[in-house]
């Protein structure tokens, strides 16, 4: 079983402090903190007292989170990225994350994939000189301007810049986007929720809806961490939960621990079968 995570999204009333505590009570190896919560970045720590308290607690901070539109073709993305990766070189986090332009005008898929490769040439010798991966995350819905994991590899395998950028696979995006390639070799990160209302299509389903993994999934989370184990991922999958629901249980530490025993003995269930 690859190592699992937190995404601080998943416990967005938590401190840092509190979200690294429960990580490490949890037994996950990482965490993934966020600049897009009600409270900001680091809950008003340094980052090397965050990067200290990280590792007193044996947990690994994966990356940081997030700079929105990255594909705009804007200086001012290229400021903010630059601020978040010396605040990711300080805290000890690997890698930050890119996340593409939602709604407004989504062009075509080759217009989309030219404005990605600017993006991403501007982006590269930022990430080289302070040693930090861009992790890309094409989002599902409808309207975003970059959909598709295919597309992503196509151009950063285009600017020969696998050391530089790697996917987030996420279950939601993933099944939102209807895609069937699975580029396990290419990804950094796994983001993990479940959708329990089996019966929302494609074009109804809102991240308000990604909820705990359970039996009851109508994602197919774990067939998609099946197929990512047979192609040789062994990266971490991090909980990426945005139900306010879930956000709001009394008992939420339980109930991921729940999810998290679920989701290992599925997967040690799975090795078992597939080795004999």
């Amino acid at each position: 079983m690859t190592s699992l995570a937190l995404n601080h999204v998943t416990a967005p009333r938590l401190s840092t402090e509190g979200l690294l505590r429960l990580a490490q009570q949890l037994g996950c190896a990482g965490v993934e903190l966020r600049n897009d919560l009600d409270t900001p970045l680091f809950s008003g720590m340094s980052p090397e007292d965050v990067k200290k308290l990280a590792e007193e607690n044996g947990v690994e901070i994966l990356a940081l989170a997030e700079v929105k539109a990255f594909n705009d073709d804007c200086d001012s993305k290229l400021c903010l990225a630059s601020e978040l990766m010396d605040l990711a070189n300080r805290c000890g986090a690997s890698a930050i994350a890119l996340i593409p332009r939602v709604g407004g005008d989504t062009i075509n898929r080759q217009a989309q994939k030219a404005k990605l490769r600017v993006a991403l040439e501007a982006f590269m010798p930022l990430l080289e000189s302070r040693d930090l991966v861009g992790l890309v995350e094409p989002i599902g819905f409808s309207n975003s301007t970059l959909r598709y994991k295919e597309d992503t590899v196509e151009v950063i395998d285009s600017l020969n810049a696998r050391h530089c950028f790697k996917l987030v696979h996420d279950s939601f995006h993933h099944r939102l986007a209807g895609e069937e390639l699975i580029f396990a070799q290419q990804t950094g990160v796994v983001h993990i929720s479940g959708v329990l209302d089996a019966e929302l299509t494609r074009d109804e389903l809102q991240d308000g809806h990604r909820g705990l993994v359970s039996e009851n999934d109508s994602l197919g989370t774990m067939e998609q961490l099946g197929f990512l184990a047979q192609q040789g991922y062994t990266g971490p999958v991090s909980y990426e939960v945005f139900a306010p629901d879930v956000h709001a249980l009394p008992d939420l530490k339980e109930q991921l621990g729940k999810s998290i025993q679920f989701v290992t003995s599925f997967s040690e269930q799975t090795v078992r079968l597939e080795t004999g």
